[in-house]
Parts: structure tokens; sequence; C-alpha cells
């Protein structure tokens, strides 16, 4: 019945984002390109590359950057430069940006063979006796996510700024998950896990 419900309300989520217009998008991207690059790859590590992630999942973000703006923090996801960034954004323009970034291809990474060791399993299977579950069960064998269920892409991305968001999960200064799921894993995983797993992703492909 939990499972129902979840579901119902993803469903319903998804269906409450505006229609995006990738060509709109375009024009406004403008000056997201400082951080994220002009093909929406990042111009330092410690940014996302957000070419390529699903629409409704950059949609999301950008709508929790701007409550947390407006609940002093209470909710959504805090974040003090993008918060600035989306304070003047119509839900129009995030569908715009989110379906044009989304239309653009995300560039190479790969995977040092000295994270294997450490990540491969968590990655695939988990660790049932530390009741953390296998980030394939959301994020896929691929790291391509499920754009209808809201888990994002994380193949290819920036090693750094994984790191940086399992360490926020961890600590609970990003608590925007989807029913606390990432914190739950997070809180689990050693330091030595997380820079790990944070460069495995990097070469799923």
């Amino acid at each position: 019945m939990k499972k129902l419900a979840l579901i119902l309300t993803l469903l319903a989520s998804c269906s409450a984002w505006a229609q995006g217009d990738a060509e709109a998008g375009k024009v406004k991207a403008a000056t997201c390109a400082a951080c994220h690059g002009a093909d929406g790859n990042g111009i330092m590590a410690q940014y996302p590359k957000i070419a390529g992630q699903h629409a409704g999942y950059l949609e999301k973000q950008l709508k929790d950057f701007k409550l947390a703006m407006t609940t002093g923090g209470k909710q959504g996801r805090n974040d003090p430069v993008m918060g600035g960034m989306v304070m003047p954004l119509t839900e129009q323009d995030m569908a715009d940006l989110a379906a044009y970034y989304a239309s653009l291809p995300i560039s190479d990474n790969t995977t040092p063979e000295s994270s294997v060791d450490v990540a491969l399993a968590l990655y695939r299977f988990g660790d049932a006796e530390r009741g953390i579950t296998a980030c394939t069960a959301c994020h896929g064998p691929r790291g391509n996510g499920t754009s209808l269920s809201g888990f994002p892409k994380i193949s290819g991305q920036n090693a750094e700024y994984v790191k940086l968001q399992l360490e926020k999960f961890r600590s609970s200064d990003r608590g925007n998950d989807m029913n606390a799921m990432m914190r739950a894993v997070a809180t689990k995983l050693s330091d030595d896990e997380i820079t790990a797993l944070s460069q495995y992703v990097g070469g799923l492909h």
C-alpha cells in the first residue's frame, strides 16, 4: 500500500511540471553558463554537470532552491548561490531551462581503477548487514536513473560534486531527497566509501 501511494505521488508530481521549451531555455540559460558552462557540463569539478539530466529532476531542484529561499531554509534545498539565481525565475522559466539542459549531451568521464574495489559491490549490491541499499535500485546499473520516478542520472557526473552531495546528505545539510532515501544511505557510509562511490559513478555508461 505504501509503495502504491509513493507511485501515485510520483506520477502526480511529474504531471505538475510545466511544459518546457528548450529553445526558450537556451536564451534564458545565458547567466547559468558562468558556473555550468555553455554546454551544461560545468566549468569546475565542484559544480554539477546538468547536461543530459532528466528535465523533471532539474526542474524540481530549481523549485527546491527557490522554496528554501522563500521559507528561510526550512524547506527545499539550501544553496545561497543557486537560491539567489532562481528567485526571479517563474515556473515557466524553470521548465524551459530544464528542457534545454536535458537536451544537451553530457561530456565523457572515467572511473579510476583505485575506486572499483570499494565501490563496485556497494553500487551493485549495497550492504545488507549495515542496511545500505544498492545504488542500482534507484540509479540503475549504468547510473542513468529514471525520469518518471525522479531519480537523477549520475553517470558521468563530476566526482567532486557527487562527493559534496553525499557528504551533505550524510550531515543532513541537504534534505530534499525523496523520503530521505539518500540521507538514510549516506549516514552509513564512511569517508573512504563516499570518495570511492563518487569516483566510480563517473565512468558508468
